[in-house]
Order: structure tokens, then sequence, then C-alpha cells
């Protein structure tokens, strides 16, 4: 006695998958690829100077940069 079948379904699948990024998502890494570009362009800028914190420096970095 053969098996019932299933008849096939006429809805096709889904053929494109959305992703929706926060704009974080991208501008992080790409603020981040350009600090490193920077680094290795000018090297002389990314040393630290003694005393100054460094988190000031990146951030005189990243307005440079944005504002070039």
């Amino acid at each position: 006695m053969p098996a019932p079948t299933h008849p096939r379904s006429s809805r096709s699948a889904p053929q494109r998958v959305e992703v929706r990024l926060p704009w974080w998502a991208v501008a992080l890494p790409a603020v981040a690829f350009a600090l490193l570009l920077l680094m290795i362009i000018n090297p002389a800028e990314a040393t630290a100077a003694p005393g100054a914190p460094v988190l000031g420096q990146l951030i005189e970095h990243v307005l440079h940069f944005l504002i070039r």
C-alpha cells in the first residue's frame, strides 16, 4: 500500500533577507580603521608625548580626521 504524499505548496521560499544595522555598527569600525591608518601613515603622531593624556590625544586625532 503506497504512503500518502503531501501536495506541494504554491508559495516559494523568501528570496531576500534584509539585514538592518544600527549606525554605530558601521561608524565604530570605520573610525577604528581610520585611526589605525593614521598611525601607519604618520607614526610620529601615533606616539604619546610624555605627560599627555592618551584620551585627549585620541579625541584630537578623531577631530582632526573628521575636520580634514
